[in-house]
């Protein structure tokens, strides 16, 4: 819950300012105190007078307050004071200096001096927002520990429909109060998730795989973990960091590697999710050299994989709770609900590759989850932090059946 943190907004020169007037009011009617620091040009899209009203906090903006008198305001003592630090609006410019560690205004000042843990909730053009050079500094961002919100999809300043808009006021107060929900409900449990693709070699330099982030997974991970239970989290070969010091991170590359340590770690488990997008083939040889270019053709023999999941449920006992995931592309429910009796399943979460915005790569999901007593639930289109909680939720209500 927020009741009662200390909350430093940082809003920066984008039309998405507004939206920070509902934020604050959110934010104060939860019981959380915050204090905002604007961006010069920040100003020119909404006022300090109607955030500092709002806030029932003064409006900080400049690191010299009065130049004359000497008057300055004390970045470092902001720093400290906070619990979190929300950036939202944040520009491409805004990003890029963060991630550089460049300091030229208070808001930056700020966040280099603060100790407490930084959300991000991006604003931009969608190919501001889709420019590598973007996607680089979020991600490093995200390897300094700072945590990212998505991105929504629609309308945007230039006109133009695509990804790139900041998450509505109502959209990014749940995504915070998530992430600070510290519940005991699941302490003593010991979980175990996958997440990620997997790489099937065929030569030293080349492999068989998917595009699965692991974003899934790994968020799936961490909301265990805010509920105090111990996680296992299985990985295939991905980029993502881990937030949650209850996470025990085991980096595999293989679907032969990932059954050995998923079907090995099962046993110690209350739960388990898998998620992970598993190879379902793999080469039947392995060239120790690299494979040159010869020919029109170049013919491989793939062989099945061990079906990870088809173990779990046939060595599940009662106590276990075993959920899977389906992705499918056509005839989505019927697919996904053989799976769930085929692979003994308490409940398996569908992701059609016909919603848009949901599936691999995006930070966005749209799911159906469906329990073995046949109840069949459908869930909106949500960041991939919230469909968690959604999933991990679903856990925790057959746990206190």
């Amino acid at each position: 819950m927020l009741k009662g943190k200390k909350i430093i907004l940082g809003v920066t020169g984008s039309i998405a300012a507004y939206k920070t007037a509902t934020l604050i009011r959110l934010l104060v009617k939860q019981g959380a105190e915050v204090k905002v620091i604007m961006t010069p040009d920040a100003k020119a899209f909404i006022t300090p007078l109607t955030l500092a009203t709002l806030s029932k906090n003064p409006v900080h903006s400049e690191l010299l307050a009065n130049a004359e008198s000497g008057e300055w305001t004390n970045h470092v003592e902001l720093g400290l004071w906070a619990d979190l630090l929300l950036i939202a609006p944040a520009t491409a410019n805004t990003i890029a200096k963060m991630a550089h560690g460049l300091c030229d205004n208070l808001l930056l000042a700020t966040y280099l001096s603060a100790r407490c843990k930084t959300y991000i909730a991006p604003a931009m053009d969608m190919d501001m927002y889709a420019h590598t050079s973007t996607q680089t500094n979020l991600e490093k961002l995200r390897q300094y520990g700072n945590i990212i919100l998505p991105v929504a999809e629609g309308e945007l300043a230039s006109g133009l429909n695509g990804f790139g808009r900041m998450l509505e006021p109502e959209e990014v107060f749940t995504f915070l109060t998530h992430h600070n929900t510290a519940t005991q409900k699941l302490k003593g449990k010991r979980v175990l998730v996958t997440a990620g693709p997997t790489y099937e070699s065929i030569d030293p330099v080349r492999f068989i795989g998917n595009h699965s982030s692991g974003k899934m997974g790994f968020s799936i991970a961490e909301a265990f973990a805010r509920h105090g239970a111990k996680v296992t989290l299985i990985s295939g070969p991905t980029d993502l960091h881990l937030q949650h010091e209850n996470i025990c991170r085991v980096n595999v590359t293989s679907a032969e590697e990932m059954y050995d340590k998923t079907v090995k770690q099962f046993g110690k488990s209350d739960i388990a999710v898998m998620s992970a997008a598993v190879a379902d083939y793999t080469p039947e040889k392995v060239s120790i050299t690299k494979i040159k270019k010869s020919g029109n053709e170049l013919h491989l023999k793939l062989l099945k994989t061990k079906d990870i999941l088809a173990e779990l449920g046939r060595n599940k006992n009662k106590k276990q709770i075993l959920v899977g995931f389906a992705l499918e592309t056509d005839h989505e429910l019927e697919n996904a609900t053989k799976k769930l009796k085929a692979k003994n399943l308490d409940f398996i979460v569908l992701n059609s590759l016909q919603s848009k915005g949901a599936g691999f790569s995006h930070d966005t999901n749209k799911i159906t989850i469906i329990h073995k007593n046949g109840i069949t639930q459908d869930f909106k289109l949500k960041s991939k932090s919230e469909v968690a909680n959604d999933i991990v939720n679903q856990i925790i209500a057959l746990i206190h059946a």
